[in-house]
């Protein structure tokens, strides 16, 4: 079986920065984790691939009102659930049989494996947060196992 790539993006606040769309270009399927502000950002992910994502806090108005809180998607064997805030993981991950949880809000990429779930906040991919990197990462699975990878962006 090939290795299936996963792109994650979050916390675009309406802004899809170029090296975004060049980063994500190849990936099998884009899961974006909230606060994408813009129905165009959506737009122009579904142009690179297919996209499963979750309204975030500041996800609102009519364009909005599609997206759910909550996503569980199967990729390669691998189960992987999204939610925007990790705070409201409504779930034991482990026991619902979820081998990937992916969250954004914090803005602050990480990726740590607890109890057997990965758990992975891809950053801020849109407008720079303090002193924050601007970033987005992937999911490399094949034959059930998963890769996690965080990526920085070069922006100017």
């Amino acid at each position: 079986m090939e290795t299936q790539r996963i792109g994650l993006i979050a916390d675009t606040h309406g802004l899809l920065r170029p090296e975004a769309r060049v980063a994500l270009k190849d990936v099998d399927l884009i899961i974006h984790a909230g606060d994408i502000c813009d129905a165009a950002v959506l737009q122009a992910l579904r142009e690179i691939a297919p996209v499963v994502a979750v309204r975030g806090n500041n996800d609102r108005g009519a364009w909005a009102e599609t997206l759910h809180d909550r996503e569980t998607v199967t990729v390669g064997g691998v189960t992987i659930h999204v939610v925007h805030d990790l705070a409201d993981l409504a779930l034991d991950p482990k026991s619902a049989g979820i081998q990937v949880v992916v969250s954004g809000h914090s803005h602050r990429p990480s990726a740590k494996r607890e109890g057997g779930v990965h758990y992975v906040n891809p950053g801020s991919a849109g407008p720079r947060r303090f002193k924050l990197p601007i970033s987005l990462g992937f999911l490399h699975i094949k034959d059930g196992d998963v890769r996690v990878e965080l990526q920085a962006l070069e922006v100017d």
